[in-house]
């Protein structure tokens, strides 16, 4: 026996998976394959997750095709290798399932800029708005919204909406300004944003772009606006990576998650792919949220079955009414993930 298991769920009560020891010589890439088939249980990664984490991955995808695959799997289990609302998600669509994330802490900046109680104040303001929430945030705001929409969808979304509705778009300001420019519409603004796609360095990028001509600049539309008016490409995780192995060009930097990186690399091996600078020495282009999970993390997940998303069910009926409206949408447009 590799861990003592008395051991490691009282670790794990205490403080996670932080004093759980693993036999050094355990491969971890076949333990995980094994687990996958003995619990019938699915892994869902972000792009975001580290190599190791993708590579072993039944799913990889951007947060539309992951809810996607959640609403549909028939495994018992689903492991999220993502953050706290993506695996909030997936426990929406798929009440009667176990659904796990390698570590609770793994939060999103975005999703925390919009607390459920000040949001519903906001909402008061606006009583004849509809609300479209970017699926970038909690259980507790899903709840409160009409609509869910991802960065791959939420312009069909949006459009789907009759021009007089008036809409709140909650809670990233920067992808809201994006559509609102996109749409023509005039969409009031959560002001919520995410660290990693705020952190970009317009300057950095110019001078990237002097020492690497022919590269293009591709970008999230979480991105502040002065990064978007120099991108020549803006898109989901999901539609940059579409983007940079179809085109012609041999060179791009990538100016969201540098976890995306790792895909385009496999997906185009003779093309280089320079992620876009932040704007201080720290490596912020790494979310450090997503990063939280770690191949270790995630075989002692699957080995002991925590830990595991749990929801009131009237908070988890409310939240799944503007899911289940977006995939409804996504499907009528033929989108996927």
């Amino acid at each position: 026996m590799d861990i003592n298991i008395a051991s490691a769920k009282k670790n794990l009560s205490r403080k996670g998976f932080l004093d759980v020891e693993i036999n050094p010589s355990l491969d971890l890439f076949a333990e995980i394959e094994r687990l996958k088939k003995e619990k019938n249980a699915v892994l869902l990664a972000h792009y975001y997750q580290e190599p190791d984490i993708q590579d072993v991955a039944d799913f990889i995808g951007d947060s539309l095709g992951l809810a996607q695959q959640a609403a549909k799997t028939k495994a018992d289990i689903i492991v999220f290798a993502g953050v706290h609302f993506m695996a909030e998600t997936a426990k929406i669509l798929n009440p009667q399932k176990k659904v796990l994330l390698p570590d609770l802490n793994a939060g999103c900046s975005l999703a925390d800029s919009a607390p459920a109680e000040l949001f519903r104040q906001f909402k008061l303001k606006y009583p004849d708005h509809v609300v479209i929430s970017y699926i970038n945030c909690t259980a507790e705001i899903k709840a409160q919204s009409d609509i869910i929409c991802t960065s791959s969808n939420a312009r069909a979304i949006i459009e789907s909406i009759p021009e007089d509705q008036p809409i709140i778009f909650a809670p990233d300001k920067n992808l809201g300004a994006y559509l609102n420019k996109k749409t023509r519409r005039n969409m009031v603004l959560w002001n919520g944003a995410c660290m990693v796609h705020e952190i970009f360095s317009l300057e950095k990028i110019t001078k990237l772009k002097f020492r690497h001509p022919k590269a293009k600049l591709i970008a999230h539309p979480e991105c502040e606006e002065a990064v978007l008016r120099e991108a020549e490409f803006i898109g989901s995780t999901t539609q940059l990576l579409k983007y940079a192995v179809q085109d012609n060009a041999k060179e791009f930097i990538v100016a969201t998650e540098t976890g995306i990186l790792h895909q385009m690399q496999k997906d185009a091996p003779d093309k280089i792919f320079i992620p876009a600078p932040p704007n201080n020495s720290c490596a912020c282009n790494d979310c450090p949220h997503m990063k939280l999970n770690t191949l270790e993390k995630l075989y002692l997940c699957m080995q002991y079955e925590q830990p595991e998303i749990l929801m009131e069910e009237i908070l988890r009926q409310a939240a799944l009414k503007p899911i289940e409206r977006m995939l409804e949408i996504s499907k009528a447009a033929g989108l996927g993930g």
